[in-house]
């Protein structure tokens, strides 16, 4: 593996578990076992890193639902594909990553900004756009207005003044929230689809479990 991808790799670890504000270019370089000098020669500041990790990961999430959308049989299908795909990842992350970005990483929170309100925002709009024509979303969505109630929706589990880390568990809020929005695009048909899929869900969860 190329050092500047092992870099991005490893910070991008790093930042998820602890926040980006509390890991230092020192703690990425000592993780690494490579000098901070080193670190440095790929890239100049810590600012030009979480750019870097920022840019990746957002690569990374629009390859994941192209990738949900390919797999997806319909419209709450891909809802529930994602949905797992967003706990996994949100169980590791910390809730702290978002705010640390907006407040400190202007460029690299922009770059966020731009994937969730275009790349984001076209995804939802698709899916709900599916539903309808398939008949398991009510026929009369807003779909612009419901999009962008999704979009800013998925941002809510990070504000930690509302769900404190401490009390709240960020995958299981985002997950929750997901599941309301889709019962409340759904039709009739789409809610007992939902059901099928949620009782699919929680035997996947005590299968899981069992093995444990």
């Amino acid at each position: 593996m190329e050092t500047k991808d092992r870099i991005l790799i490893k910070a991008e670890e790093l930042f998820m578990q602890f926040g980006i504000r509390s890991v230092s270019m020192d703690d990425i370089a000592n993780n690494l076992g490579m000098s901070k000098k080193t670190l440095y020669q790929y890239f100049a500041d810590k600012d030009e890193l979480v750019h870097g990790v920022v840019d990746r990961h957002i690569n990374k999430i629009q390859e994941d639902c192209i990738s949900c959308k390919k797999e997806a049989s319909n419209a709450i299908h891909e809802i529930f594909i994602t949905m797992e795909r967003i706990i996994e990842e949100f169980s590791n992350m910390n809730p702290m990553l978002l705010y640390d970005l907006e407040k400190f990483h202007h460029k690299a929170y922009q770059l966020f900004r731009n994937h969730k309100d275009k790349f984001l925002l076209q995804i939802i709009n698709d899916n709900i756009e599916w539903g309808i024509r398939e008949d398991l979303y009510r026929s009369d969505v807003n779909i612009d207005v419901m999009s962008k109630f999704r979009i800013e929706s998925m941002m809510i589990p990070f504000n930690v003044v509302v769900f404190s880390p401490g009390k709240y568990n960020l995958a299981e809020t985002s997950g929750l929230i997901m599941e309301n929005f889709v019962f409340g695009l759904a039709s009739i048909k789409g809610h007992k689809l939902i059901q099928k899929y949620n009782e699919q869900r929680q035997k996947n969860l005590s299968y899981e479990e069992s093995k444990k």
